[in-house]
């Protein structure tokens, strides 16, 4: 998503890899509904990075209700296709924006109630620039979901992440559970604003 790495030594992962834990059987593992609660409200406007095929998006653009919009983010065009196709199936697709990123980042200000980053940041080469790319897209007071896989991400590491993301201006509002993962919640500026 940033830094300066040229695209053939990014570890993203590969679109043609996503079905193998973009499916039904995931959601015995990662219910969206429950991760998302607490964090998406009706009428937000919503920010998903490193989208997929939109295991997350769709239940966003459900959660938001028809006020609220959800912006599926990917670095390719085949995650973004697969949003689409989900989000036409879901009668959602109206709610989403889809926007294609590349390493330079994703640049909006301002924009977001709230951002989901889920086992996408420990593949960004620059985690310092990202986190202020995030932080600089939501409004004060927006939410931010990080959730990183244990298996690639050790706890120093994500304590590391967490520093940066506090240096960005995000405060740390609590640590949610999630299965294989770690997580937190946070928000753009002080943690009073979110309830």
């Amino acid at each position: 998503m940033t830094g300066r790495r040229d695209s053939r030594d990014t570890h993203v992962c590969p679109w043609w890899l996503i079905r193998t834990f973009d499916n039904p059987l995931r959601r015995l593992v990662h219910d969206p509904e429950r991760i998302l609660r607490g964090g998406v409200r009706r009428g937000d406007r919503c920010l998903d990075l490193g989208c997929g095929f939109g295991y997350f998006t769709i239940p966003m653009a459900r959660i938001v209700g028809p006020a609220g919009t959800v912006t599926a983010v990917d670095l390719q065009p085949e995650m973004l296709a697969g949003v689409k196709g989900r989000a036409e199936k879901a009668g959602v697709v109206s709610r989403i924006r889809l926007h294609r990123v590349d390493l330079s980042g994703i640049h909006f200000d301002g924009a977001f109630d709230f951002v989901l980053a889920f086992w996408m940041l420990h593949e960004v080469p620059d985690q310092g620039i990202a986190l202020a790319q995030i932080c600089s897209a939501l409004e004060p007071g927006g939410r931010f979901l990080m959730v990183e896989p244990r298996g690639h991400v050790s706890k120093a590491a994500f304590a590391r992440t967490i520093e940066l993301a506090r240096r960005a201006g995000l405060t740390k509002v609590v640590q949610p559970g999630v299965a294989l993962s770690r997580a937190v919640l946070m928000a753009k500026g002080s943690q009073s604003v979110v309830a």
